[in-house]
């Protein structure tokens, strides 16, 4: 139950100042929420940031060419200036959904299904990014700004969907009216300046305001009134870094561009990052398992695996400060670092050496196949449209993609080519010892599929210092998921790591072991100094009884506290409000717990999963009608769900109405045929309902190639029935995938003499 947290791009402007600033006349620049006069009525100059004009005023030379980024563009009222989409009374259709684009009396409309399901007009209010696709804004009433589903392709010059599959149910999380496509929950953080949500609880509202519409100067230096008034009263000079800005690092940048989850409002430059966001350790949905990107990660969580970060490379390195773009173009760009000699700057990290030449490149000159970003940096498309560079800069590894699934930059770029061709390749090159270089897809890759051996190997990797912290940390909340091995004393060795991405991965690893093993290896992370690590300490151990803790309660009530300002930070996420009912739940205080649970609902009343959790808390409080109920609802908004249908079953099982239940189970298995668990609930209701032959024939038909638990189920019930040759059929089976059972051989030797007659 995470949270879908969509970041955008923001930019990271370098400090030049001047001695002279001039500020408009007349005007407070350190008032709140005073509005400009500009067209936008967002727009409102907060406390401590002034009119991004001011900046202009003195930094000409830096507006200018910041003005020329994406970043600037970011969003924008629409206006003929903007809005790049064709609106020229254009139609498009996809699954039977029609949307029309018309513009009247210089605004912008389009019509198409709203929540209610029936067609309707919407008018533009404003542009959302600028390339290689544009999106556009709705405002539904509210304060709730929607960003339509339906996105401009800059290149191509055509509408298209940004969805997958099944167009979503009007009204329903995912379509477009929904919370998903929201930008005051889900776009706000990155695509303005200093904006706030102002989220109304009472009436799940906003009131939403920003100091600049779009991304801008204060994005990444902070707050500039003290700024200005430094410089109008003269007190510094262009020779003299103006104190009042902090240091601009990398944390901005990384600010928008991570998967991550918010924890507090008000991040700015020079404040630690961890104290903000709690960014997503390499997942299995997230990431490949050698770390590359799988999922739309951003630049974060890839970096931070790599030796450049490592060794103090930092985005300014690449990218230039304000028009965003690369400081060089093509190899020159890797070549600052790389060079014959080693850079004075790396003290314990040589990059020197001959790349930029066929000898290393085996391509070309000049061609598409030595450029080093294409090798070591693969792209990936998001949205469609939008190729994004990995930036973990992996070294391309066609052997492990035969036999993990891994990419690589070979066969991504030859098309049409094998994987055993490029490794085969590489071997020509330079002999088979690339092979053994060592790689955490392996471990990562085990891990994913619950393979015990892989434990050793993730173990490895927690006390390789060599490693990254993102590395670590992660494979130290994968060694908690695979299970089977005792794991308590790792994870409190990595709860006293330096890096406070290991501490989070420990964390995130106390929530998968024993309730009473969690303080001990924890405890000390509930005063950890990085928010972060405290929040997840928190939350790991939420059912620990109060007087375990010792004198660890005061700090396990701070860190609760700062749980509690994560929940109210994301008031309007349905997510959070419910994974803080489950908290509160495991703290035994149920009526603050279930009215999470439907504070959750409140908000998202089609996620199905809000419903899940509370019709699960009512059963764990033994309000079964109420659970049965709760499962009833959900499935009238998601009937295709089978773990709906299941969880339903078992309400009924509990409300004794067995012959519903069958039903419902019979459902879940039509729904989910490949779920063996569904399976052999379904085939136990039958039995319990005396239909045991008809629980026989049903596993029958799924014996062949199937589990240790079907092919058991139905050993024991031809043995009820007295089926003797289907018994010994179905233990032979059986002992093939457990072939070091004693007693099922045993049991086949007297099925043996039993058909054998004697």
């Amino acid at each position: 139950m995470a949270a879908s947290v969509r970041s955008a791009a923001v930019g990271q402007i370098a400090v030049l100042l001047f001695l002279l600033l001039l500020a408009p006349a007349g005007r407070s620049l350190a008032t709140d929420d005073i509005s400009t006069s500009g067209a936008d009525p967002q727009i409102s100059i907060h406390e401590g940031f002034v009119d991004e004009r001011t900046c202009a005023s003195c930094h000409a030379d830096q507006a200018a060419a910041f003005s020329k980024s994406h970043h600037a563009k970011a969003m924008a009222l629409a206006d003929d200036e903007t809005v790049r989409g064709d609106f020229n009374n254009t139609r498009f259709d996809h699954d039977g959904v029609v949307t029309t684009f018309t513009r009247r009396d210089g605004r912008f409309f389009v019509g198409t299904e709203g929540a209610d399901g029936g067609q309707a007009e919407f008018e533009i209010k404003y542009t959302f990014a600028y390339e290689p696709l544009q999106q556009y804004l709705v405002d539904i009433g509210g304060g709730r700004l929607q960003a339509l589903d339906i996105a401009w392709d800059t290149a191509r010059r055509q509408w298209f969907w940004l969805g997958n599959g099944t167009p979503a149910k009007p009204g329903s999380t995912y379509h477009w009216t929904g919370p998903f496509y929201r930008w005051n929950r889900t776009c706000i953080d990155c695509h303005s300046t200093d904006p706030q949500a102002r989220f109304q609880p009472q009436t799940n509202a906003y009131k939403s305001t920003y100091v600049a519409t779009s991304i801008g100067c204060q994005s990444c230096h902070g707050p500039g009134a003290k700024h200005v008034a430094s410089a109008q009263s003269g007190s510094f000079s262009s020779s003299i870094p103006d104190a009042s800005f902090p240091k601009v690092d990398a944390g901005i940048c990384f600010a928008c561009h991570a998967r991550r989850t918010k924890l507090l409002d008000g991040y700015q430059p020079g404040k630690p990052l961890l104290d903000y966001f709690s960014p997503a350790l390499l997942r299995q949905d997230l990431y490949f398992p050698d770390g590359q990107i799988l999922d739309e990660v951003f630049e974060y969580g890839s970096f931070q695996q790599s030796k450049m970060a490592r060794a103090g490379v930092t985005c300014l390195d690449c990218h230039r400060p304000h028009e965003a773009g690369l400081k060089v173009e093509g190899n020159a760009l890797c070549t600052q670092c790389h060079t014959e000699t080693k850079p004075e700057r790396f003290v314990n990290q040589d990059p020197s050496g001959l790349f930029d030449t066929p000898a290393h490149t085996r391509h070309q000159a000049g061609s598409t196949g030595a450029q080093c970003a294409n090798c070591h940096m693969p792209e990936r498309t998001y949205m469609k449209v939008d190729p994004r560079r990995d930036h973990s800069f992996v070294i391309p590894r066609p052997d492990l993609s035969a036999s993990l699934g891994t990419p690589n930059a070979c066969t991504t770029c030859h098309v049409g080519k094998i994987d055993d061709w490029a490794a085969e390749t590489m071997d020509e090159w330079y002999g088979t010892q690339w092979r053994k270089r060592p790689s955490i897809a392996h471990a990562f890759a085990g891990a994913a599929n619950g393979d015990q051996a892989a434990v050793e190997a993730l173990r490895a990797l927690v006390s390789d210092h060599d490693q990254a912290g993102i590395v670590r940390g992660s494979a130290i909340a994968a060694m908690s998921r695979t299970g089977g091995v005792e794991i308590t004393a790792d994870i409190q060795t990595a709860a006293a790591d330096a890096d406070p991405l290991v501490r989070l991965g420990a964390a995130e690893a106390a929530g998968n072991i024993p309730p009473e093993q969690r303080l001990e290896a924890i405890g000390n992370l509930l005063g950890d100094a990085t928010l972060a690590v405290r929040v997840a300490a928190a939350n790991a151990l939420a059912g620990t009884p109060p007087h375990l803790f010792g004198d660890q309660q005061g700090n396990f009530e701070a860190a609760v506290a700062d749980l509690r300002a994560y929940v109210e930070t994301n008031g309007d996420v349905a997510e959070t409000q419910s994974n803080y009912g489950v908290f509160l739940f495991a703290r035994q205080r149920t009526a603050e717990a279930e009215a999470a649970f439907r504070r959750a609902i409140s908000l998202d009343p089609t996620l199905e999963a809000m419903r899940i959790n509370l019709a699960e808390f009512y059963r764990a409080t033994g309000r079964n009608d109420r659970s049965e109920q709760t499962y009833a609802e959900a499935i009238g908004m998601a009937p295709e769900r089978a773990d709906l249908r299941y969880g339903h079953a078992l309400s009924l099982v509990r409300k004794q109405a067995l012959t519903d239940a069958i039903m419902e189970l019979q459902e879940a298995v039509r729904l989910d045929p490949q779920n063996s668990r569904y399976k052999t609930t379904f085939a136990v209701a039958l039995d319990s309902a005396g239909r045991t032959e008809e629980a026989l024939d049903k596993l029958d038909g799924w014996a062949a190639g199937a589990d240790a638990d079907i092919l058991g189920l139905a050993l024991q019930y031809s043995l009820k029935l007295r089926r003797v040759p289907e018994a010994l059929k179905y233990a032979e089976d059986l002992a093939r995938l457990r072939p070091d059972d004693q007693q099922i051989s045993g049991l086949i030797e007297q099925l043996k003499r039993a058909v054998n007659g004697k």
